[in-house]
């Protein structure tokens, strides 16, 4: 069967649009999700389009244009990295079997790309920065044709970076990946909040310098031919374009060779290594300074602690959901603190908040197990073997949070310069975090709740009120549990010659920690002994 260029693109089009209307029809709740997206989408687009159309005239527009430009172009880069299912045509394998020449297939793929919600938000961005810096008939004209390149290579370069890393998306790692874009958003957010600021402060002006390197850079650069036509730089204004088709070039051929090679190449995922069979799993890296391997290695029984905390660990390794909350809680720990200290508005006691954020960790510890848990209950006859198993999962926790609690609060006190407090701050850190270790093991056991494998959802339905009672009265308990220690802090900052001993808050908070992490698992221990199957029904509902 001989199929033509022209036959390809309206097909694949309508195969584009009965996608989405098949996707549709699942469920009304799927429509209405996909309806008030569209709303809020057009909705921002409207005001955004507002906005720069205002910022016509403006001594920097251009400079605000090409950079927002850029940020696009950027968006578009990642998002098939971090949104691989938000789109089925991302992935052309599913066309193998079809007699289709890699050639015609990039221009139906790059034609159908231009439908759906994302194209139509960058249209409208597109449109509104060329008309911020438009002036002149030459100028629009020059601006049509450098929207239509931008739209192009911001489609193209999505197209490109899916067909490069396809093999990652249908893999484990890239689930890994899509669970991870919330932090991305929230990283996102971040930095947008901390940009906004600096420019707040020192004004438009700042972007001058950047955008003057990126106004050459595809798809900016098409944009930036319209401000060049503006000024009557003809020659710049062509050559600005010239570089943004040339960029288009480069990548549809890039794309049409992953294509060849998708279309052609066998996927290594189902070639079997040879002596795969034969390979034993040996310990590693951590794993070797654990107690269980030590025992192993000497010759004795494994230790169920070391056994426990190797779990643990693979667990925030391996297991997409948890690997998500863990690397979530390290960057918002992470950023709030030093962000704050940047923008010099942070306090020193901010730093706190990492070891917050990780010690949520410690919550709804069997919740990860899912209905695997039974494997684990079946281990556990008595109170003492609860404890042990609670210990050692909060032992795991804390070969990552203690080092990292440190090392955030020591960076914000280098950033801020106030040395004399941070005996104080890492005391109250550490007993932040033995009171959070304390309170998660008893939620842990007294509400735990199922976290589905499938999905975005953290929480099994039915259970969402049971997980944020347990979570925000646990943290509640632990700022409660602090008082002793946040009050020994104050009064030492308010009395008289109290800095010369604020010294003592570390070791002092450092015992603490520790002697309320030992009460909270005793306590604990019995009632999780007690309730094993109630546990695993909990759990086993996602």
């Amino acid at each position: 069967m001989s199929t033509t260029t022209a036959s390809i693109t309206p097909v694949v089009v309508r195969l584009k649009l009965s996608l989405l209307r098949n996707g549709l029809r699942q469920s009304s709740g799927r429509r209405a999700a996909y309806v008030a997206s569209v709303v809020v989408v057009l909705l921002f687009s409207a005001l955004q389009l507002i906005g720069l159309i205002a910022l016509r005239g403006h001594e920097h527009a251009a400079s605000v244009v090409v950079l927002l430009v850029a940020v696009l172009a950027a968006g578009w880069a990642v998002m098939p990295l971090f949104f691989p299912g938000g789109d089925e045509t991302l992935d052309p394998t599913r066309l193998v079997m079809l007699p289709l020449r890699p050639r015609p297939l990039v221009r139906a793929l790059l034609v159908s790309s231009l439908v759906g919600i994302g194209p139509l938000f960058t249209l409208c961005m597109l449109a509104g920065s060329v008309v911020s810096v438009a002036h002149g008939g030459v100028a629009y004209v020059v601006g049509v044709v450098g929207v239509v390149l931008a739209l192009l290579v911001c489609v193209a370069l999505a197209r490109t970076v899916a067909a490069a890393n396809l093999r990652l998306l249908t893999s484990r790692k890239g689930r890994d990946l899509a669970v991870l874009s919330g932090l991305v958003v929230a990283v996102g957010a971040q930095v947008v909040n901390f940009g906004a600021q600096r420019l707040a402060s020192g004004g438009l002006g700042q972007l001058d310098g950047p955008a003057d390197m990126l106004k050459w850079v595809p798809p900016a650069s098409a944009i930036g031919a319209a401000d060049s036509a503006s000024e009557g730089s003809y020659g710049v204004a062509v050559l600005q374009l010239a570089l943004t088709a040339a960029a288009l070039m480069a990548l549809l051929l890039v794309w049409s060779r992953h294509l060849t090679r998708l279309m052609t190449a066998p996927d290594g995922s189902t070639l079997r290594s040879a002596d795969s069979s034969a390979r034993e799993r040996t310990s590693t890296g951590l794993s070797r300074l654990l107690p269980s391997t030590r025992a192993k290695s000497l010759g004795g029984t494994p230790s169920r602690t070391g056994t426990v905390m190797e779990r643990s660990l693979r667990y925030v390794w391996r297991d997409p959901k948890t690997k998500a909350a863990w690397v979530t809680s390290l960057a918002i720990g992470l950023i709030v603190p030093v962000f704050n200290a940047l923008q010099g508005s942070g306090s020193i006691y901010f730093a706190c908040f990492a070891a917050g954020m990780l010690g949520v960790q410690m919550y709804n510890q069997f919740g990860q197990d899912t209905s695997a848990f039974w494997m684990v209950a079946l281990t556990i006859s008595s109170t003492r073997d609860a404890y042990v198993e609670l210990r050692a999962r909060a032992l795991a926790l804390l070969v990552i949070t203690l080092p990292y609690a440190t090392l955030v609060t020591v960076l914000t006190t280098a950033l801020l310069g106030d040395w004399p407090k941070l005996p104080e701050v890492l005391g109250l850190s550490f007993a932040l975090l033995g009171a959070m270790l304390a309170t998660g093991a008893w939620t842990s056991a007294r509400f735990p709740y199922s976290i589905p494998q499938e999905g975005y959802k953290n929480v099994a339905p039915g259970q969402s009120g049971l997980a944020f009672m347990a979570i925000l009265g646990g943290m509640v308990a632990a700022a409660l549990l602090c008082a002793p220690v946040i009050v020994g802090t104050i009064w030492l900052n308010v009395s008289e010659g109290g800095d010369e001993w604020s010294w003592l808050m570390l070791p002092v908070g450092a015992v603490y920690g520790a002697a309320i992490t030992v009460a909270g698992l005793r306590l604990a221990a019995p009632r999780t002994a007690r309730q094993l199957p109630e546990i695993l029904m909990a759990v086993s509902k996602g």
